[in-house]
């Protein structure tokens, strides 16, 4: 298998069942988080998903803007078949341009898949990357992958053994 032949497009609200079934193996590994059908329908407009030339999703993505020049790519799974085949890469690929689109310089991801990431031109992080005003305006924020990016006591359970990582997307 190869990549050759598989689309990314943005997702379907009836993409949610994919979604679950796509991420529900790393969900039970503890690799992602799993989020409720309520909470994917809500944020529908955020994925793209990988689609195989038969049309049947083989993985998916979220890119979650967090700021005026940053946001977060999550929810990135693939279907085990497909991984190290180039989807992961055109995944990736896609979200990128969104967030190019949106007028996004900076990327950011939480993940155990340094060595995927790296190959894309993220680099690992350790203290924060947007100003104390920045800080206060997203310390009040509800959304879990903004108090993981800020790196908050309270997410630490949910992190422990994931890198931060960063991209600073090239002027277009």
């Amino acid at each position: 298998m190869t990549s050759s032949g598989i689309s990314v497009r943005k997702a379907l609200a009836s993409d949610v069942p994919h979604i679950q079934r796509l991420i529900g193996p790393y969900v039970d590994r503890r690799i992602l988080l799993g989020k409720d059908d309520v909470t994917l329908y809500g944020s529908i407009q955020q994925f793209r998903m990988a689609v195989d030339p038969s049309g049947v999703p083989i993985g998916c993505g979220a890119l979650n803007v967090f700021w005026d020049d940053i946001a977060e790519v999550r929810t990135l799974a693939l279907d085990s078949n497909w991984i190290r085949h180039g989807v992961g890469h055109k995944m990736l690929e896609g979200l990128e341009v969104d967030a190019r689109a949106l007028g996004i310089g900076r990327i950011f991801c939480l993940t155990f898949e340094v060595d995927f990431f790296t190959k894309h031109g993220y680099l690992e992080i350790g203290e924060s990357v947007v100003s104390p005003e920045v800080y206060a305006e997203l310390v009040r924020s509800s959304d879990e992958g903004v108090a993981e990016f800020l790196d908050l006591a309270r997410v630490k359970p949910n992190t422990l053994g994931n890198t931060r990582m960063l991209k600073v997307l090239p002027a277009a």
